[in-house]
């Protein structure tokens, strides 16, 4: 009953990993991880079962996954003439996995065998595979795409049954109703299709998202007073896509009401949901609700008609590191998925890394709301970000054990002092004793720039790492995945010595037949880094835009307007005072006209007096002209004292 679904790029997708519990007695838990990995764990002991990887799983990642039923497994078993040990073997465990990938393909996985049981292709989908649900009974696969069509497939004969178009856009999750009959599908909208005619029996509308989950949470109506036709009356459950609600829908024989009954509330979108089906009226529902946040919550509900309040868990389960030391804080280990036991009082937790994960087994108490569980997952390896390149693993030595380092600048063996060497070679070459070894001859002949002090050996440098690594064949020193996985900072270092390696040796790397396994993780994890880069720098620049913008408008804001006088004051003052200043322009521009007819007439006279003596008055008219035009210009006139006192 998983609703996780796989990592795409896509906003609206599922946030979950593909992981999903064994139906017999949860014996495994299957997870694919986003390294296009299939691993099986045992979750008795937390022991890695089995772990597959198909050939496509770089470019066709498993996006979802679903377990045979236990019924229709042991139908199959006798057909397939095994051993006796091997029918023996097969009732303790369980046998097909079907998974959905990105390119459309579904493949079928036996756990059995260890190995791929068929693939299915041939007229199927040609989009990404949303979901995947096994018919209890017929044997048959129903499955839902990006291409808007639901798929039903006769898993003997590898062919599809029949096609049909489920929605006008992706059809995101399907569940099959207890009786066998009906089939839950949603996309925009989610429909009830009768299986045996592919006819729509009933609309419901009420998430604006994509539904991530369907799953029916009842097997008998409330209600048995009434002749149960095999659907009517029966509750489902629905959640989608960034919805912190969970609604409760219930198929109702009259087409009226299309709006949900009921509806959880949790902290963030589900990731995975598992519950306990009631099979009468007065069993209630467990519900066991994983978040995006890594929180389980857990409801306990009577499901007895319309419930107007959106119902909260009745408990938290959170799961957090010790915190040791006084500056260590506690830090939270997010929940992968949880799943009721069959004793319905307990539930199996995985938390941890989906690399490698841990299963516990947790009694539940009613009575706590809120559950933190301490967990130390210290010794099981996890992706560290703040883990530094110095923080390497220092090699076990023996006192007796010599390490001979590579000349490489700055990084060398400890060397004795050269003195004692020397003599000592010299005394043995004198008295004609045992041959010098080449590594006293090595420390005799060392140079004096190597000498700076350092007697131990220097285990914090990437390159003496990875020359010590090869020379010991430790495969841990050795796996570059895990460090990729940490600070990014220590990756500089590790893909240039990649780039090297790749580039020399590739003539004899491809040669290896088991080259893709092994480097299939580390492919996918540094093409996963670069996708990741892509979007930083498209965050990096919209924030450089942001910050630009910030300060500009600060600086406009803070920014003073610089010092300026003014050179002409206009002050409005009373009515009384502009009419004397009205009086005194005028008598300005009257006195400016007395002034311009009396320069006229003195130009008069200078002309005439010119006429009768020209000689004798040329310098004083000339002297005349130029005051009277300065006074001109200046505004000077005979009536400027006067002008100048009515202004003031």
């Amino acid at each position: 009953m998983a609703a996780g679904g796989g990592g795409s790029c896509d906003p609206l997708a599922p946030a979950g990993v593909p992981c999903a519990f064994s139906p017999h007695s949860q014996a495994y838990f299957a997870l694919a991880s986003t390294d296009g990995h299939l691993r099986v764990w045992e979750t008795a002991n937390n022991r890695l079962h089995q772990e597959y990887v198909p050939s496509a799983h770089l470019s066709g990642t498993c996006t979802c996954l679903a377990w045979a039923p236990a019924r229709l497994q042991a139908k199959e078993s006798p057909q397939r003439k095994k051993r006796k040990s091997e029918a023996v073997g097969m009732s303790n465990q369980t046998d097909l996995l079907a998974l959905g990938t990105a390119v459309g393909s579904i493949l079928l996985y036996s756990t059995v065998k260890g190995e791929l049981h068929s693939k299915l292709i041939s007229g199927g989908h040609d989009n990404r595979v949303n979901c995947i649900q096994w018919h209890q009974d017929s044997g048959c696969l129903y499955s839902c795409s990006d291409d808007k069509h639901i798929v039903e497939w006769n898993v003997q004969t590898c062919k599809v049954k029949c096609k049909w178009k489920g929605d006008n856009s992706s059809v995101s999750s399907l569940c099959i109703s207890p009786d066998g009959k009906m089939l839950l599908s949603a996309g925009r909208t989610i429909k009830l299709w009768v299986l045996e005619t592919k006819e729509v029996y009933r609309h419901f509308t009420g998430h604006a998202t994509p539904v991530s989950s369907l799953m029916f949470t009842t097997i008998r109506p409330p209600n048995e007073s009434q002749p149960f036709d095999g659907i009517t009356g029966l509750y489902f459950l629905s959640g989608a896509v960034h919805d912190r609600l969970l609604n409760v829908w219930q198929v109702r024989s009259e087409n009226k009401e299309k709006s949900a009954v009921m509806s959880f509330t949790v902290t963030d979108e589900p990731v995975y949901i598992d519950l306990t089906l009631s099979e009468n009226k007065e069993e209630p529902v467990k519900l066991a609700v994983v978040c995006r946040d890594g929180q389980v919550h857990l409801f306990e509900h009577i499901l007895n008609g319309y419930c107007k309040k959106p119902l909260t868990s009745n408990c938290t389960i959170q799961i957090a590191t010790p915190g040791k030391g006084k500056k260590s804080t506690p830090k939270p280990i997010p929940i992968l998925a949880a799943g009721f036991c069959s004793d319905k009082m307990s539930l199996l937790l995985v938390y941890g890394s989906w690399f490698q994960p841990t299963i516990e087994r947790v009694a539940l108490n009613s009575r706590e709301p809120h559950m933190c569980l301490v967990r130390d997952i210290s010794n099981c390896w996890a992706p560290k970000v703040e883990t530094a390149i110095t923080k390497v693993r220092t090699p076990v030595m023996n006192s007796e054990a010599k390490v001979l380092v590579p000349g490489i600048p700055g990084h060398h063996a400890a060397i004795k002092p050269a003195p004692p060497q020397t003599e000592q070679v010299e005394s043995k070459r004198k008295s004609g004793g045992n041959e010098v070894s080449i590594e006293e001859r090595l420390g005799a002949m060392d140079i004096d720039t190597h000498k700076k002090g350092k007697e131990d050996l220097q285990t914090n440098s990437f390159p003496v790492l990875l020359t010590q690594g090869l020379e010991s064949n430790d495969f841990e020193m050795l796996n570059l995945t895990k460090r990729l996985q940490g600070h990014p900072n220590s990756a500089v270092l590790m893909v240039q010595w990649l780039k090297c390696v790749l580039t020399v040796h590739a003539s004899y790397l491809s040669t290896l037949p088991d080259l893709v396994p092994q480097l299939g993780t580390l492919y996918q994890l540094m093409e996963s880094r670069v996708k990741t880069f892509q979007k930083l720098s498209h965050l990096h620049g919209k924030l450089i835009l942001l910050i630009t913008q910030v300060t500009a408008s600060e600086k406009t804001k803070g920014a003073t307007s610089p010092g300026q006088k003014a050179k002409l004051v206009y002050e409005e003052e009373s009515s009384e005072e502009e009419s004397d200043d009205e009086i005194a322009d005028k008598d300005s521009e009257d006195n400016w006209d007395e002034d311009e007819e009396e320069s006229e007439s003195e130009k008069d006279e200078d002309v005439e007096e010119e006429d009768e003596d020209a000689e004798g008055k040329d310098e004083e008219n000339g002297e005349d002209r130029d005051t009277a035009s300065e006074k001109e210009l200046n505004g000077d006139s005979d009536l400027d004292p006067e002008n100048e006192s009515e202004e003031e």
